[in-house]
């Protein structure tokens, strides 16, 4: 393993104070070994401060943890990692010259905390996914070798990244191996900005165990569009059928793909969407229009916060009631538009069939054909063009479209 090339990776987040010391006292114990700073939004010099030592550094918009070190991995040369907290102390080599796929740093002094919840938790959805209980489930100090590299990565989004991390590589036969060090870090304490810390821990390893994707940035995001089904019952089970294409979904993509293609998911929401439509609207029209305005939403969801715009102004057009949805989808746009979850089929055919049910519920016979010709019109487009690039290409279009959206 000695002659397997490293790098260290460092997310780090408002560190001004600490990320100098820490990338210094890493150059010296790794000398020649690149270090990558993945700035996750710092509103302080902590960008400055590590390039000023000699790292390299990432500048990226607040996502978290998770996003910050996939979008670092993405930088770093073929070979090992070496993970690293911007607020480390102590030295690290006993890590990499360890024996084992995927080697974590055990502390072997407690500093600060809280009452044990976030660890416990993470401990017990461990043992629950892969069978094992690590000491320490939530270091961050932590040696990947290239097979544990190619499992574990795209890492989990947030604070779940380093537990869902021990689990990928258990669940990919890898050795899992913890080190006892003496290693001094800043922890949080049992104030009110520690147990906010520890809160926020716990929301994204509960998120972390749930259905996941990639984005089109290659994040691995919680997939959360199934909240939908939640706040409008009526769609519940048109967001269970698109949580099932997120989870077991193939490379199909499209009407004519699926089709080819035979058992898919996507076969299973083209029959099962329009069948229950047909149930609860008792009509051919109402079928078609709900079938039809879910795919629609569904072909814009390719860019964060895109189906959710869209649904946003339709309902706003369509003057029905749709609050809960609404609501849902505009709580749901802050996390989306920042790539910290992903709406998904579950979440764009949900929001689509409230469209689309709304229309029913409103339209004479002949509005609805009408907008049952628009809507086919819009999937064929989408099938021969993505309907996404064509937004792009179109001024004002473009610009509603990337509001609120991060670039980087």
């Amino acid at each position: 393993m000695a002659d397997e090339r490293l790098t260290i990776l460092i997310a780090a987040r408002d560190e001004e104070a600490r990320i100098g010391t820490t990338v210094a006292d890493l150059q010296r114990l790794f000398p020649g070994v690149e270090v990558i700073v993945a700035d996750d939004g710092s509103r302080d010099s902590t960008a400055h401060v590590a390039a000023s030592v000699g790292a390299r550094v990432l500048r990226l918009p607040h996502r978290g943890k998770g996003q910050a070190l996939t979008l670092a991995e993405h930088e770093a040369a073929p070979g090992r990692l070496l993970l690293c907290d911007a607020d480390l102390r102590g030295d690290l080599t006993p890590l990499t010259e360890a024996d084992g796929d995927l080697v974590v740093a055990a502390f072997v002094r407690r500093q600060g905390g809280g009452f044990g919840l976030a660890k416990g938790a993470a401990r017990r959805l461990i043992a629950l996914a892969a069978g094992v209980t690590p000491r320490e489930p939530l270091s961050g100090q932590r040696v990947l070798s290239a097979d544990a590299r190619a499992a574990c990565f795209p890492v989990a989004a947030g604070f779940g990244v380093e537990t869902r991390m021990t689990v990928d590589a258990v669940r990919a036969g890898l050795e899992l191996r913890e080190v006892d060090l003496d290693l001094e870090h800043s922890a949080t304490g049992r104030d009110l900005a520690g147990f906010v810390h520890r809160a926020r821990q716990l929301r994204d390893l509960l998120l972390a165990f749930g259905p996941q994707s990639t984005n089109h940035r290659g994040l691995r995001l919680p997939l959360v569009g199934w909240l939908v089904g939640l706040g409008e019952p009526r769609v519940a089970p048109i967001a269970l059928l698109g949580l099932a294409d997120d989870v077991w979904s193939g490379e199909e993509r499209g009407f004519c793909a699926h089709l080819r293609s035979g058992r898919t998911t996507g076969v299973l929401k083209l029959a099962g969407i329009p069948l229950y439509a047909l149930l609860r609207t008792r009509s051919l029209s109402g079928a078609l229009l709900v079938a039809l305005a879910a795919n629609v939403v569904n072909q814009l969801d390719t860019r964060p916060g895109r189906a959710l715009k869209a649904f946003v102004l339709a309902s706003l057009a369509l003057r029905g009631g749709h609050r809960r949805a609404r609501t849902v989808a505009v709580l749901l746009a802050t996390y989306d538009l920042r790539e910290m979850v992903m709406l998904g089929d579950s979440g764009s055919n949900a929001l689509g069939a409230v469209l689309g049910f709304s229309s029913v519920e409103r339209f004479s016979r002949r509005q609805r054909w009408s907008a049952i010709a628009a809507l086919a019109g819009l999937t064929l487009l989408g099938e021969r063009r993505s309907l996404g690039t064509l937004i792009e290409q179109s001024s004002p279009f473009r610009e509603l479209d990337a509001l609120g959206r991060q670039k980087a």
